[in-house]
């Protein structure tokens, strides 16, 4: 389907690949990984066009279609609702169905054979497109990756960055290329949704090439590992933990072979250098001088797992209580995130709260942080010393600092050799650390304010989505400083490799409480399996209960029968005087929403005050105008069954 041959691509004069190679088949899951630096996005870029190689050729087939998710896409934006975004992916069909459209406004007054004949046409094209299946497909994906069927009909630009993004993964999904190239599709995913693409990319008809950090879902998802490394594109057939075992293989072999051929290297030097000057060895020493010049070298193998070889200490204990949140309620409006509810977080928790987007993890960060206004209690405990990461700290980053400045700033008393060696941990070394913070990338920046959060000396840390753009060496890093952090943390993350590794605890919001899990993560999904297999049981068994059989009402006499259809028409009569009052207020409504959104109301405080008590009272008459509608139709639909 596509083949990279021999592939050079330089930026400047430093060589990005040399002479690599791979070949992709139809249905491929190849899960593409290497160091931050080796290529990766640019491999990408190359097979989607945008970038020329050097030397070498990408070829592919006339029928494979290529769809790419970049990190670009963050800043697209379109007054469109995300519904009509992701349907875009149907051009070729939506461009019929408008000829269609056209088409039955013609025949209002030219019903002509040639027009009929025409709309058969389209309209039997369109059906073999699935056109009347398209929406519900877009709905169906939407709502998989997080969407909510409100959500649906809003416009594209009300979203932030990450919902945007999964707007295009949506429109990509849709559109089914034959090569599906996703650069870290699970940075701006929820568990839910990462479970979703899960099990969406498994039984996916193309090929799939994904660049993730995210070690579950490469092992959920892709059948076969490319490595980027040393210029070179390393296939491992199998998902990743396979390739961590054949790496290991294969690095010994390496390392093995290095090792004997420095031994050989060393005895001929020594042969040449014995024998250089007696003339009757100058045959052999030349030939094996020559021998030396024709040499394949086996390269050292290189460790690259970086291991954190710095203690993350602090100066004093917590008491046995960090938090304690009592009676906590939180509402933004009608929206009800948390109520009436208690927790505690003892000292040496390692939480990991969990769940989908717009559950309120973010919310319940900072309410335990304090800055975040609440009903109830929120009480931090005594000696508690807090640290707070989360993605907007990379803006508080001093710009014009360089990472030494920086991690200066921090407030502890580290020495400057203490301070390399962090920064050495998360991956910056030797004159690196004399980088300013305004050349760095967004992973670097947030590696460098994790190093700061880290060596606040807090007792207590609050992290918020610390993973979010590290590469695998990053995490697994923060990984081992967790581990060997003595405090207590309470963490929000989707990557279920690094919660596994880190917490003893699980939280997660449900029915608005906070609620806990005593366990490792493991433990925890395990026994939520359990416990949605059960409730499935629960709902099946009383499916297969059988109502019990209404008791027939007794035969009306033909004067009661009248009455009650006299009775009917009266009740049908005030049931479309309610309806019809229902729909004035909704009209009502929906006008003073529109007045609501407009910048002369919302910027006027008195005016936007008048108009918001003015929707409040029509919000209440349309309530109590719709419980009468309601009330009216149960007795109409009651009357009508008692007459039939």
């Amino acid at each position: 389907m596509l083949a990279i041959n021999n592939l050079s691509y330089y930026i400047g004069s430093r060589p990005i690949y040399q002479e690599a190679n791979l070949h992709i088949k139809p249905k491929d899951k190849i899960g593409l990984i290497g160091l931050n630096g080796t290529g990766k996005t640019t491999l990408l870029r190359l097979i989607n066009g945008e970038y020329t190689a050097d030397g070498g050729e990408i070829s592919k087939s006339n029928d494979c279609s290529i769809g790419y998710l970049n990190q670009d896409l963050l800043s697209f934006q379109s007054d469109d609702s995300i519904l009509n975004v992701a349907m875009q992916a149907f051009q070729e069909a939506l461009e019929i169905e408008h000829k269609i459209e056209m088409l039955l406004k013609q025949m209002e007054t030219n019903y002509s054979d040639d027009l009929v004949d025409k709309l058969a046409k389209l309209q039997e094209k369109f059906e073999m497109m699935e056109g009347y299946a398209l929406q519900a497909k877009a709905e169906e994906i939407l709502e998989g990756i997080g969407f909510s069927s409100e959500d649906l009909k809003r416009p594209l630009r009300e979203f932030s960055g990450g919902w945007r993004m999964r707007v295009m993964l949506a429109k990509l999904l849709l559109e089914k290329p034959s090569l599906l190239m996703l650069d870290e599709p699970t940075n701006h995913l929820d568990l839910p949704s990462i479970q979703w693409i899960e099990n969406y990319l498994r039984s996916y008809e193309g090929a799939v090439i994904v660049v993730s950090h995210d070690r579950q879902f490469l092992d959920n998802t892709i059948t076969s590992i490319v490595e980027v490394a040393n210029q070179q594109l390393n296939v491992y057939s199998g998902n990743y933990s396979f390739y961590l075992e054949e790496r290991e293989l294969r690095r010994e072999i390496q390392q093995n072979a290095y090792e004997n051929q420095q031994q050989k290297i060393k005895q001929t030097e020594r042969f040449i250098e014995r024998f250089r000057a007696k003339a009757t060895k100058a045959r052999q020493v030349q030939s094996r001088v020559k021998a030396l010049d024709r040499m394949d070298k086996v390269d050292e193998v290189i460790d690259e797992n970086a291991s954190v070889n710095f203690r993350f200490t602090f100066k004093k204990q917590s008491g046995r209580f960090v938090v304690e949140l009592n009676n906590v309620s939180k509402s933004y409006g009608d929206l009800q995130i948390i109520k009436n509810s208690t927790r505690a977080i003892e000292r040496g928790d390692k939480i990991a709260l969990i769940g989908a987007n717009g559950k309120g993890k973010s919310t319940l960060l900072r309410i335990i942080a304090g800055t975040e206004p609440i009903e109830g209690e929120s009480k931090l405990g005594y000696n508690v010393d807090m640290g707070f990461f989360a993605q907007h700290q990379l803006e508080a980053l001093n710009v014009n600092n360089d990472l030494l400045g920086e991690l200066k700033q921090a407030g502890s008393e580290k020495t400057e050799q203490e301070l390399r060696n962090v920064l050495g941990c998360f991956l910056f070394t030797d004159e690196e650390v004399f980088k300013k913070i305004k050349v760095l990338s967004g992973g670097e920046k947030s590696r460098v304010a994790l190093a700061k959060t880290l060596i606040g000396e807090a007792n207590f840390l609050l992290l918020d989505e610390p993973t979010n753009h590290l590469d695998m060496q990053s995490v697994n890093i923060l990984i081992q400083a967790l581990q060997q952090y003595q405090g207590t943390f309470v963490i929000v993350s989707h990557d279920r490799y690094f919660i596994k590794e880190v917490a003893n605890k699980i939280w997660y919001i449900e029915d608005h409480e906070i609620k806990e899990y005593p366990g490792s993560y493991e433990e925890y999904t395990y026994w939520r399996s359990q416990q949605d297999e059960k409730q499935a049981q629960a709902e099946e068994q009383q499916a297969k209960v059988k109502p019990k059989p209404e008791p027939k009402a007794e035969k009306r006499t033909p004067s009661e029968a009248q009455k009650a259809q006299k009775e009917l028409k009266r009740l049908r009569s005030e049931l479309e005087k309610a309806e019809k009052r229902v729909m004035e207020l909704e009209e009502e409504k929906e006008a003073l929403e529109k007045e609501l959104a407009k910048p002369s109301v919302y910027g006027d405080v008195d005016l936007l005050a008048e108009k918001s008590e003015k929707f409040d009272a029509l919000e209440k008459e349309l309530d109590q105008a719709t419980e009468v509608w309601d009330e009216l139709a149960v007795k109409v639909e009651a009357l009508e069954k008692d007459l039939n």
